[in-house]
């Protein structure tokens, strides 16, 4: 499984519903869960390594709670909104780090899943966790956190990136 990097077409592509829970399926979130603590992430989505279903796996920091989210989806947002540093996995700088900016999101979220026995989910959360939800499921639309930012810090952001890709 090969991380894929700010560039590739594959993370701007609008993820598909995944249809089926299969044995591949949760293999490849197995994988994802090992490749995030690996790289010290706190999620992953399906396009960042490459797969075009709806599907993510993230982990709580404080108490390191893993979610594996089969077509996740933010069905409410707070009213309140924050700015946290966010960074991800895909877009690196020339240190092979990722490169991390500031971003205004929903300080809370509402978000409905499907879990990897096919249970139907259902969470409120806030700060950090729905920080990462918000960010991930992005990625399944073809976002990127990049996306929020300013011209002019998206320029910043990007001039580290191309110095990672040469």
């Amino acid at each position: 499984m090969e991380m894929k990097l700010c560039g590739d077409k594959v993370l701007r592509e609008v993820c598909t519903p995944v249809e089926s829970i299969t044995p591949d399926l949760l293999d490849i979130m197995d994988e994802m869960v090992q490749m995030m603590r690996e790289q010290n992430g706190v999620g992953l989505a399906a396009p960042q390594v490459g797969d075009t279903r709806r599907f993510l796996v993230m982990m709580t920091p404080d108490d390191e709670t893993v979610y594996c989210m089969i077509n996740p989806r933010i069905t409410e947002y707070g009213p309140k909104t924050c700015v946290m540093e966010e960074g991800c996995l895909s877009v690196l700088g020339g240190d092979n780090l990722p490169v991390f900016a500031n971003v205004t999101r929903p300080e809370s979220v509402t978000v409905e899943w499907t879990d990897e026995s096919g249970t139907h989910r259902m969470a409120q959360m806030s700060g950090l966790a729905a920080r990462i939800v918000q960010h991930e499921t992005d990625h399944l639309d073809g976002k990127l956190f990049i996306d929020y930012l300013s011209p002019t810090k998206r320029e910043m952001v990007m001039r580290k990136v191309r110095k990672h890709k040469s």
